[in-house]
């Protein structure tokens, strides 16, 4: 029973995160982007299935972004990597580090030669992305889940 309740929850954050990621699609993919659904990418503090379900997520809506294998598989890795760290860290300030700094290094490497850009300009611009996301909107819907008892339905 536990492990169909986590493979549950993390279908649900998997189809949470691709759902969002390709609704905003004018906003989730490219050089300058917000994808709001890496606000998603602070729950693995709370949920170990956030793991595998944000590296699914991801991997769907890379799939269905269109750039390719480069983001498909190394954007996904990117997430499952960061994800894993997130969920070792001791609060959301440090959880925002691992997909904000791993994206915004790692991503940029390829987004800067599939759009011609030059490699630290790409990097600013998916960092700053990626803090709006991560920060602006992870680390508060982790204090939201937090103070109203929904942490109640996750188990670590």
């Amino acid at each position: 029973m536990n492990q169909i309740r986590y493979l549950a929850r993390a279908a649900a954050i998997a189809s949470i995160y691709a759902a969002v990621t390709y609704l905003l699609k004018p906003i989730s993919y490219g050089p300058i982007q917000v994808r709001v659904s890496e606000a998603l990418t602070i729950l693995p503090m709370l949920e170990s299935s956030a793991i595998p379900g944000l590296f699914v997520g991801c991997l769907l809506a890379n799939i269905l972004g269109g750039l390719g294998p480069w983001d498909i598989y190394g954007g996904s890795l990117i997430t499952l990597v960061a994800a894993y760290m997130t969920g070792k860290m001791k609060n959301p300030l440090l959880g925002a580090v691992p997909p904000v700094v791993l994206n915004a290094f790692g991503v940029s490497y390829y987004l800067s030669f599939l759009y011609d850009m030059p490699y630290w300009i790409t990097v600013l611009y998916i960092g700053i992305g990626e803090f709006v996301a991560v920060a602006g909107l992870g680390i508060p819907l982790y204090y939201f889940i937090k103070r109203t008892g929904l942490a109640g339905l996750f188990e670590k």
